[in-house]
């Protein structure tokens, strides 16, 4: 299991925003082939991992390997960046962060800047500072500099916060929404490297795009390309054993208590149902979450695809989501990877989930 964390840190160091995933890619399709069958990637930059080749049903294991991050849109004649938010970002987590750019030629480190509040009008103190208000200093005093220092505009860039092993078994990174959910997937497949599923087929996907898949992102394209029996979608949701959280909008998730398991929306009732199942089987704790509009995870990129794929969604409580320091357990990370595997071993040749 150690090296399983070493790889899980790994994983979390490399830069990757939506549509710049290449570098978390790669670490993951290295670690797949140790113990793969068969690795491979594709245009969009998904990435593939696969046990029992010629064995049906095919179930696929999805996380995307994405994060949120930000956008060079300027470069002034100071040197000073001007950016954009790559998925949803709450602009006051950006004050004062110290930043990469994924430059041509390496990392450049960068800091954010914003006029100090000695200079701000009282009455406008209270205000919430925008994307906008805030600018990127690479130390750069011109923007020939910039350009030598290989950064121009539409590079990339993520806050510079690493991972960081907090009390007991809990982990605080940037980027654990979801690459948590890459490294859950592909450890699930690793456990099925040692105690194979008997029928079933399963292929990991590290997804790109999740954080801005309007359109279903690279799970919709990868599961049109795997064309899938069965699906199970692992990403990371609301922490609710934090200060003022909203039980009675949110449910009861702890982390440390096991993952979520939903239902509703994308999530298909029989596979929800196979997932308790095994659950309780392998005595494994979870909660239960309500989905009743989208799932706003690759679930809802996956169900509809071709004829339908049916399609379950598990997630890990995770604290202070689209920020520099997430919080999950390791453990609950652990036991989803053990109920992915568990229901791939319960798949037989004639399991249907067809509803009647």
């Amino acid at each position: 299991m150690q090296d399983s964390r070493e790889f899980l840190e790994r994983l979390l160091e490399e830069p990757g925003p939506s549509g710049f995933e290449s570098r978390p890619a790669r670490v993951w399709r290295a670690e797949a082939e140790t113990f793969s069958e068969k690795v491979w990637s594709d245009v969009h930059g998904n990435s593939f991992a696969e046990m029992g080749v010629d064995r049906r049903p095919r179930l696929m294991l999805a996380g995307h390997v994405d994060e949120i991050g930000l956008q060079i849109t300027h470069v002034d004649e100071k040197g000073f960046l001007y950016v954009d938010g790559i998925g949803g970002w709450d602009p006051q987590v950006l004050i004062g962060q110290r930043v990469r750019v994924m430059g041509s030629e390496g990392d450049v480190p960068g800091v954010v800047g914003k006029k100090p509040i000695h200079l701000i009008k009282p009455d406008d103190r209270k205000k919430v500072t925008e994307i906008t208000d805030i600018w990127v200093d690479l130390g750069a005093g011109s923007a020939d500099e910039v350009r030598d220092l290989g950064v121009r505009v539409g590079d990339a860039l993520v806050l510079a916060a690493g991972f960081l092993r907090l009390a007991g078994d809990r982990i605080a990174s940037r980027a654990i929404d979801n690459r948590a959910g890459a490294y859950v997937v592909l450890e699930a497949l690793r456990l099925l490297s040692d105690a194979p599923a008997e029928q079933a087929g399963v292929v990991a996907v590290a997804t790109v795009q999740e954080e801005i898949g309007f359109t279903g992102g690279g799970a919709r394209s990868s599961a049109f390309a795997l064309a899938p029996d069965v699906a199970l979608v692992v990403d990371v949701t609301f922490s609710t054993d934090v200060p003022d959280a909203n039980k009675k909008e949110l449910g009861e998730h702890e982390i440390g208590k096991g993952p979520v398991l939903s239902r509703g929306s994308a999530m298909h009732p029989l596979i929800f149902d196979r997932l308790v199942e095994v659950a309780e089987k392998e005595d494994i704790p979870y909660s239960i979450q309500a989905a009743p509009r989208a799932s706003r995870t690759d679930a809802d990129g996956i169900f509809l695809v071709r004829s339908g794929v049916p399609t379950g969604l598990i997630s890990i409580p995770n604290r202070y989501m689209h920020s520099p320091n997430e919080i999950v357990s390791v453990e609950d990370l652990v036991r989803a990877s053990r109920l992915l595997a568990g229901f791939a071993r319960s798949l037989r040749s004639d399991s249907s989930f067809v509803q009647t």
